[in-house]
């Protein structure tokens, strides 16, 4: 059977473990965490290659994509520096594949989604996101600087944000590991930027992000994220969510990060090396990957 691992630096509380089938192949999926130790996810990597056949790796980026430039997260290519047989898969491919269509794939389920306002508290790793959400919302609040940086600006739109992030990018790209991976638990911290969450009828993005800030209620609204546990989808039915759209494809209550997604999709393929965009688009046709929508 391939085996797909993506090695998280994020909390082993979220450890998970299941064989999903892609066209009737077996595919081992198992998402393992370091609860922030570096050094430990480093020597995982160096273990395991050439013994997977993907890599995923999670809570942190290896590169930024902005339209057709990617920006190197030089601290995070250190950590997997070394690795040179296994596939390393940190989720951008179905960043801008999968999530970039996700109202599209998901229309049978969800219908003709419009939206008056989305809150994305950090699009800069979920750019193809971010451009699928303003294709359906009339406005759209991007709040990149507040969440990451503390710089109490929101962004509005997806024109403003691609000029932020252009100057802010090539920063970014030097930023130590303390700066680009923000927790390993995810535990949830005083609402903040609640404005921005009660003023908007969708709400999209990493679900840390959102646990991290969220206020008390979110009565009636959308969330679209991934990476959720079966406590997260509680918290979010607690909050007085409406619907729930989950990126990537729900797994014994789970649904894994892109990281994760594209790591399966990888050893499927059987290709040994990172697939292309076209080459995930194809796959997600392939194989029928597709979102879940959750009312609850």
């Amino acid at each position: 059977m391939k085996r797909a691992i993506s090695i998280s630096l994020g909390s082993s509380k979220r450890d998970k473990k299941v064989t999903i089938k892609l066209n009737g192949e077996e595919i081992s999926v198992e998402r393992v965490g370091t609860d922030g130790d570096v050094a430990k996810a480093r020597q995982m990597y160096l273990d395991l290659d050439g013994k997977v056949d993907a890599f995923g790796v999670g809570g942190v980026d290896l590169y930024l994509r902005l339209d057709k430039r990617e920006y190197p997260l030089r601290a995070a290519l250190k950590m997997v520096s070394g690795v040179t047989k296994t596939p390393l898969c940190d989720g951008r491919g179905l960043k801008h594949t999968l999530e970039r269509r996700v109202f599209e794939l998901a229309k049978p389920q969800l219908g003709e989604a419009r939206f008056k306002q989305a809150f994305v508290p950090v699009a800069v790793d979920r750019l193809g996101l971010a451009e699928a959400v303003s294709e359906v919302a009339g406005r759209c609040v991007f709040g990149d600087l507040m969440v990451a940086l503390g710089v109490p600006i929101p962004i509005y739109g997806i024109p403003a944000f691609k000029r932020v992030a252009r100057i802010m990018l090539p920063i970014v790209s030097y930023f130590p590991m303390s700066m680009l991976f923000y927790g390993s638990d995810g535990a949830e911290q005083k609402p903040k930027y609640v404005k921005y969450f009660e003023e908007s009828d969708l709400i999209a993005g990493d679900f840390l992000f959102m646990r991290k800030y969220m206020p008390a209620s979110l009565a009636g609204k959308t969330v679209v994220t991934n990476t959720t546990t079966e406590e997260n989808i509680a918290l979010l039915r607690e909050r007085g969510v409406k619907t729930v759209i989950t990126t990537t494809p729900r797994y014994e209550g789970r649904s894994f990060g892109t990281n994760m997604m594209e790591a399966a999709l990888t050893a499927y393929a059987g290709k040994g090396r990172r697939l292309t965009d076209d080459e995930l688009n194809g796959l997600i046709e392939e194989v029928g990957v597709r979102p879940e929508v959750v009312r609850l």
